[in-house]
């Protein structure tokens, strides 16, 4: 078991995934931020990519609708900007950082299960053009996410 844990460790810090000891099971990407409520940004100069976090995702259940924002629409750090529909809920999508909106993943719309099957990757959901890149030091980096997470799942 032990040798298990050690080649899952090399092969996750190889990936740039964080497996610290925690109890629960969702993948946490090294180089993203992350928001209390479940949403990652991945910050590159003065664009920011986010959608929510394979945690969020975990949680929601099966995504069946994801809406989308229009395009030059202004989005504020901690405000809700869209929303995305479960089999188990509806839950609002918060902007984990401030900015204009300059592109949505139009594949959501013929394919929200993208969501589940790849929440970091293919199943983001805007990309914004910052506003204030000074916000991104108000969100949790991996380690604090994976924590917050493991804290947040032993109240329920």
């Amino acid at each position: 078991m032990a040798a298990r844990l050690l080649w899952a460790s090399r092969v996750a810090s190889h990936l740039r995934i964080s497996v610290a000891q925690r109890g629960f099971s969702s993948v946490v990407l090294k180089d993203l931020k992350y928001a209390d409520s479940h949403e990652w940004v991945k910050i590159e100069g003065n664009k920011a990519t986010f959608g929510i976090t394979d945690h969020a995702q975990d949680h929601l259940g099966d995504v069946v609708y994801v809406e989308l924002p229009d395009l030059g629409r202004s989005v504020t750090q901690g405000e809700s900007f869209g929303a995305v529909e479960s089999v188990k809920a509806t839950s609002d999508i918060n902007s984990p950082v401030s900015g204009k909106v300059v592109e949505v993943n139009e594949d959501l719309t013929e394919s929200p299960g993208l969501v589940n099957s790849s929440p970091y990757e293919q199943g983001w959901i805007i990309k914004v053009e910052l506003s204030d890149a000074g916000e991104a030091e108000k969100l949790m980096d991996s380690d604090k996410y994976s924590k917050f997470c493991e804290e947040e799942d032993a109240k329920h």
